[in-house]
């Protein structure tokens, strides 16, 4: 469920050296424009790419959104001066990219809706020439409002949305002959299934921030805008890189001794993925002691490299962004075949066993069938 309070929309224009700020929030009670915003919320407050942070003690940044929260400072006003503070950043650097801001108040919980039952013909009129998602969407939020309890984490979140260049026709005829013409939009929003590279959201009772920024050219020093001059906080490795390392270590481990590689990268995200079901924090030197809990050279191997690549003895990742990413395996052989299995699968030999051949070739054996699928 994810619950859209206020929201609001100020445009850049770094060509003319101008913003204009919005007095006014987004009306939420248009179906299209609260899938639109729901949409990016979604993106960023779930994305494995983000980069996880603190306020340092001396954020400014802190004491504005305690203002907010608290009833003494207005959401407009608030998003005003973050957007005042992000357009002077931003036009100083040396190449400015086209962007518009979008600041939002949001609730944001996951369980509410789970296994919930959506009927598309009875929530939601989708007549011909509707736009079918648009009706799921609006479906599914009604659903969903349905079981909201109200006991999801609130969120504040900012979001560059990158304009891009469109063509749009226009349809010209005042003569009684009708014409068309192609013009160029330079203006055009991106579109809700688009990626975004620069935003932060912020949980609202753990104060912990979620971000994502690339850096930026301003006075002939590389700075990221968002953590370092609005936010000022931390910055710690994203969900995806921390997955990731503790990955490739794995691997570099097992291929040093000769072990089976994909069985313990398998056995590591499954590891991954059970300890994210029961807690946001992994402990990257139990994975290692897990994985080679019979290999005592290789678990020293393995301890030795997480110190070499700096990795903290424990790292916050996001539930969901570690589930999705470590449920599975997927593995591509010299001989073009691929193969994609449960990681849990690699605790037993009961589904999927690799059999090492005397002359170094291995087997793979798939038990157990008793359906297949063409895709």
């Amino acid at each position: 469920m994810l619950n859209v309070l206020h929201a609001v929309l100020h445009v850049f224009d770094f060509e003319a050296g101008t913003a204009t700020f919005s007095r006014r929030e987004l009306d939420l009670g248009s179906r299209p424009v609260v899938s639109y915003v729901r949409s990016f919320l979604r993106k960023a407050a779930n994305s494995a790419e983000s980069r996880h942070g603190e306020f340092q003690p001396t954020s400014g940044f802190v004491g504005e959104l305690d203002q907010y929260l608290d009833g003494r400072r207005d959401f407009v006003d608030l998003s005003v001066q973050i957007g005042q503070f992000l357009f002077e950043e931003i036009r100083r650097s040396d190449a400015p990219e086209q962007c518009d801001l979008l600041v939002a108040d949001f609730e944001d919980e996951a369980a509410p809706g789970a296994g919930t039952k959506v009927d598309v013909a009875g929530n939601a009129e989708v007549g011909d020439g509707a736009d079918f998602a648009d009706a799921v969407d609006a479906a599914m939020q009604q659903a969903l409002e349905a079981s909201y309890e109200g006991h999801g984490d609130r969120k504040f979140a900012l979001i560059l949305l990158p304009r891009k260049k469109a063509f749009m026709h226009e349809m010209e005829g005042s003569d009684g002959s009708a014409y068309n013409e192609l013009l160029r939009n330079d203006a055009a929003l991106p579109n809700p299934t688009q990626k975004v590279d620069c935003y932060a959201v912020v949980n609202t009772r753990t104060m912990a921030i979620d971000f994502s920024d690339k850096p930026r050219m301003v006075a002939g020093e590389e700075r990221y805008v968002i953590p370092d001059g609005l936010l000022q906080c931390s910055t710690h490795a994203s969900t995806r890189e921390v997955i990731q390392q503790v990955t490739s270590i794995v691997e570099e481990v097992a291929n040093e001794y000769g072990a089976n590689a994909t069985v313990a990268v398998s056995k590591a995200k499954a590891l991954v993925s059970e300890n994210a079901g029961e807690s946001e924090t992994l402990l990257p030197w139990d994975i290692g002691d897990e994985v080679f809990e019979d290999a005592p050279q290789m678990r020293e191997r393995y301890q030795q490299r997480t110190r070499e690549a700096d990795l903290p003895e424990r790292v916050q990742v996001k539930r969901s962004v570690a589930t999705r990413m470590a449920k599975s395996q997927k593995i591509r052989t010299d001989t073009g075949i691929e193969i994609t299995f449960p990681s849990e699968y690699s605790a037993t030999s009961d589904f999927i066993a690799f059999l090492t051949q005397p002359d170094g070739s291995i087997n793979i054996e798939i038990k157990g069938i008793g359906k297949i699928e063409n895709r």
